[in-house]
């Protein structure tokens, strides 16, 4: 079960136990004929990685150890590495294994097949290209019989697994060794194919309108806020599903009366939304340092390897990098699938608080291991499954109406969760996500071809 606690005497307690609620790369080769110079915008210009605020730069730096023109140039990087990635993922079909991102800055773009002959077209694209022996859809099925695994066994002993892109494996993290190959071997996988690593962590749960703030959940436990968001005329929130239940009343870090919990998934998933008040008026930004704050302006997902920073109720404004998507843990209040690892620290209070790369939200905080002082691994919830899940639209600065008459009867629309790979018409023009995002109205296919591959 998930603990809940106030901000001040059971937060010892709930560390112990182990809950934490009151918680540049080189210019590729156009797959397609470049359009005109000037005439479109760069894709760091379209996820503004090109005007970073001064609190991001300052956290990458104290964070990731980077002088302020590296910080700079790895947002601009991993932005238009995205972009680069998912053209390859277009070009290369089935036999894409993965891409992610490596050096100080995010200089490198390494892209994985399973065939020697799409070497060219991936150095064609500036990325440095991995030959190896299975596809991401060959990973993502081994994965698939880990968590089908979960449900029949225990996972008490082994709290964590998840797809390893750069090693092209699944991967085990457990307690002994013996833990560990029991569960493989209740997957029905080979075990010479699955990584094991042997750790006494215990990845645990951290729950405690401005991304960051903190709020309190039936005048008890304590969480953060995630993303402001809208359903239809509701305004309200996004947060961890662990924070609360489904018609638990909230109330903001002033104490004053706020909302409710319209609907919370865990164990399986960590997200839930709060519907607020009409004394609550939402905002698209995050807090970072002191009263400064980060406008958010969409939800474009970001590589491994890339920078992601988490604000929280309890320590504030933190960077590190994306390590794994896809992620599988096991707390002692269930499990959930889905989440994404970084190497961002957290500590109870942070839960539901959100994680940003750059300007774009990626998702809000769920659990992990270590603190703020001596370091340690912390999982988001993705925010994109969360939006799709809820039917909600993130509240961003970007956001616009699209022009009257415009795609009224296409297939893309403003306001879906678009995955990579998926394909959609526009104008009668057919085009192929390059990276996952929720489409926000100024972002239509035609006019982001950072997002969005003509085919």
């Amino acid at each position: 079960m998930v603990h809940r606690h106030t901000a001040t005497g059971r937060r010892a307690a709930l560390t112990a136990l182990g809950a934490l609620v009151a918680t540049g790369i080189p210019s590729a080769v156009a797959a397609e004929p470049a359009p005109p110079a000037g005439s479109l915008p760069s894709s760091a210009q379209t996820l503004g990685a090109d005007r970073p605020s001064a609190p991001v730069l300052r956290a990458l730096q104290r964070d990731l150890g980077l002088t302020p023109a590296q910080a700079s140039r790895r947002l601009v990087n991993e932005a238009e590495a995205g972009t680069r990635a998912g053209r390859l993922r277009n070009a290369l079909g089935n036999r894409f294994a993965g891409a992610w991102l490596r050096g100080a800055t995010s200089q490198e773009l390494v892209v994985a097949t399973t065939q020697a002959t799409d070497v060219p077209v991936i150095r064609a694209q500036g990325a440095k290209a991995a030959v190896v022996k299975k596809t991401l859809r060959d990973l993502q099925a081994a994965k698939r019989k880990l968590d089908a695994a979960a449900g029949r066994v225990s996972t008490r002993d082994t709290p964590l697994w998840y797809v390893d892109i750069p090693a092209n494996r699944v991967a085990v993290e457990a307690t002994n060794k013996a833990a560990a190959a029991a569960f493989v071997k209740a997957a029905g996988l080979d075990g010479k194919s699955v990584g094991v690593t042997v750790t006494a962590n215990r990845p645990r749960l951290l729950a405690e309108i401005t991304g960051g703030d903190a709020y309190y959940i039936d005048g008890s436990a304590r969480c953060s806020v995630g993303f402001s968001v809208t359903k239809g005329d509701q305004q309200g929130f996004a947060s961890a599903g662990h924070c609360g239940k489904s018609g638990a009343r909230t109330t903001g870090f002033n104490n004053a009366e706020q909302g409710t919990i319209q609907a919370s998934t865990f164990p399986g998933k960590d997200m839930s939304w709060v519907a607020v008040n009409d004394q609550w008026t939402t905002t698209p930004n995050v807090r970072v340092e002191g009263e400064q704050k980060v406008q958010i302006t969409g939800s474009v997902q970001a590589l491994v390897g890339a920078a992601v920073c988490r604000s929280g109720s309890t320590t504030g404004w933190h960077c590190g990098q994306v390590e794994q998507h896809d992620t599988s843990v096991s707390y002692a209040e269930g499990r959930v699938d889905g989440l994404t690892r970084t190497t961002v620290c957290a500590e109870p209070g942070d839960s539901g608080g959100p994680f940003v790369a750059g300007v774009q939200a990626q998702g809000v905080t769920s659990g992990g291991t270590g603190d703020c002082k001596s370091g340690g691994t912390t999982f988001y919830q993705p925010i994109n499954p969360l939006l799709r899940d809820f039917g909600l639209t993130l509240r961003t600065a970007a956001a616009q109406a699209s022009a009257p008459g415009d795609n009224v009867t296409q297939a893309w629309a403003a306001g879906r969760v678009y995955e990579a790979g998926a394909a959609v018409s526009h104008a009668g023009v057919r085009y192929r996500c390059l990276q996952t995002h929720q489409a926000q109205g100024a972002w239509a296919p035609s006019l982001t071809p950072a997002l969005w591959q003509r085919v």
